[in-house]
């Protein structure tokens, strides 16, 4: 008998920019790398909303989507609180099939474990099935509640097809299969089945798309910086020179919803709107993603042979585009990114500490009210365009990745019960060893007030201390790298300690009080 898995989950927040608005694709990917593995997607409970669940109401229009002969297939339209309702009488129908010992794990994408997938989520954890997953918020609270998660997949910077490659493979390994990732169309066909390319046009789902390749240039940047090295700091102008082609290529994929075609139209608008900086290569690649099925579509009309339809495609949207930025919004965008990173210098030059301090007490309710992935990320972004590393990317490590590690760390070695300490290790593990998943910190800062209050203060305390040494540096990176990818290595390890030693602290005297409180109980 073929293991049994059920795909649980919504259309997500930062999800919903970086392929959660498109459920069937979604979908499909996740069917199509179980079909590779061997693996039967038994049920699928998915809401789809209109809008990013960041934004969204109880009035957002949503669909619920279900698995009917081996497709996803729109079972309820509504508004989303009457999806939710559909949804949670279905999610209790999987619960008793998991009670039933008719599957053996969970696929969970921005799921609902408090409301909507309470049911099924508590019955996965009874059964202690394996759970794979996307989503930061709702992959914590999943972890707390005791499901046995055996991956965990981020959003920045990954696709529909990239998670479900991840979260397929973790199973396969889990339960010794044979597996290979499945690359090529999905089974609903094209990912251009779904929308108007105007309806893509996303800049902060560009921009974090495009994340790796900021990262990519940062690290020549430290290498450029070992003795010997001094070559990489050529390499380095090279990556700068490079990033509006990146993020042009991206903007052109996503926009189109093309894969080869879209990218190369993207390379060549890019190539062409380099001196607009990356955004200038934004603009024209979302001009190239606009174009592309638009001359695809008219030269398929006229009956011209599928390479001469890709070439025209790809060649003239690409030119078009690139030469419209070129000539007119080059200079436009230039004035556009330089006048950011201006500002930015502009606050931190007239008091860096004070600009420290409250950008590192604002950045735990900015990214949890999911303002950090609208807004903070792009700027990052657009100041790590001219020198590699960015104020704002040194208070993201700081006051989010090493704080959160502070948090978990105290919870392993003096946790307020033994549970806890499992829940908190992959956490700090992943925090420190790869620079991301801050979300690990939420299930303690949202059972206990003083983590929390320890939490913002102590991103404030280390943001004082990035302004006060004038650091420059970024996330996303192992701990151990991230100093030497700043400006100013021994500043920002010191930052990072004050930040990881005052949030250990402030959570080690709250889970003292709560044992204490506890024992006197």
């Amino acid at each position: 008998m073929p293991k049994r898995i059920a795909l649980i989950g919504s259309s997500g927040g930062n999800l919903y920019n970086l392929g959660g608005k498109d459920p069937v694709n979604l979908i499909d990917e996740i069917l199509k790398q179980a079909d590779a593995a061997g693996v039967e997607v038994a049920s699928v409970l998915f809401i789809g909303a209109k809008a990013s669940m960041d934004q969204a109401g109880p009035d957002t229009p949503a669909a619920l989507y279900v698995l009917e002969d081996g497709q996803p297939k729109v079972s309820f339209n509504g508004t989303l609180s009457q999806v939710n309702e559909k949804a949670r009488e279905l999610d209790a129908e999987i619960a008793r099939s998991i009670e039933s010992g008719q599957i053996d794990g969970l696929f969970l994408v921005s799921s609902d474990p408090d409301g909507v997938n309470k049911e099924s989520i508590r019955a996965a954890a009874r059964r202690k099935l394996v759970v794979v997953g996307t989503g930061g918020t709702s992959m914590a609270k999943a972890q707390s509640l005791g499901l046995t998660v055996i991956s965990v997949s981020g959003t920045t910077g990954t696709t529909n097809r990239t998670r479900a490659i991840a979260g397929m493979s973790a199973m396969a390994k889990h339960w010794g299969l044979k597996y290979r990732p499945a690359i090529g169309k999905t089974q609903a066909g094209s990912p251009t089945s779904q929308g108007s390319p105007w309806q893509r046009v996303n800049f902060r789902g560009i921009m974090m798309a495009s994340l790796p390749g900021f990262i990519a240039m940062a690290l020549t940047l430290a290498i450029g910086k070992i003795p010997g090295l001094k070559i990489f700091g050529t390499i380095f102008d090279t990556m700068i020179a490079a990033l509006p082609v990146i993020v042009a290529a991206v903007a052109a994929k996503q926009v189109s919803g093309l894969d080869e075609v879209a990218i190369v139209a993207g390379v060549v608008a890019g190539t062409l709107s380099t001196k607009g900086g990356i955004i200038g290569g934004i603009i024209g690649g979302v001009l190239a993603g606009l174009l592309v099925p638009y001359l695809l579509s008219l030269c398929f009309n006229w009956r011209f042979p599928a390479t001469t339809a890709n070439i025209v495609a790809g060649g003239l949207s690409g030119l078009g585009s690139g030469l419209l930025v070129y000539f007119l919004i080059a200079p436009v965008a230039l004035w556009a990114g330089n006048g950011i990173r201006t500002l930015i210098s502009t606050l931190v030059g007239i008091n860096a500490i004070a600009a420290g301090a409250v950008a590192g007490f604002l950045i735990w309710p900015a990214i949890i009210g999911g303002v950090y992935h609208a807004a903070i990320l792009p700027i990052v972004l657009l100041e790590m365009e001219k020198t590699g590393n960015s104020f704002l990317g040194a208070i993201d490590m700081t006051g989010l990745v090493m704080v959160s590690a502070g948090i978990t760390l105290a919870n392993i070695i003096y946790p307020r019960t033994r549970d806890e300490a499992t829940v908190a290790a992959p956490g700090f593990m992943v925090n420190v060893g790869f620079g991301t998943f801050v979300e690990a910190a939420y299930p303690f800062m949202f059972s206990d007030r003083l983590v929390f209050g320890g939490a913002l203060l102590s991103a404030a305390l280390a943001g004082a201390f990035v302004g006060a040494f004038n650091v420059r540096g970024t996330a996303y990176v192992p701990s151990v790298v991230a100093p030497a990818m700043s400006n100013n290595p021994l500043g920002f390890l010191v930052s990072m300690a004050v930040a990881m030693g005052a949030a250990f602290f402030f959570t080690l005297i709250a889970n003292k009080r709560a044992r204490s409180r506890s024992n006197q109980s």
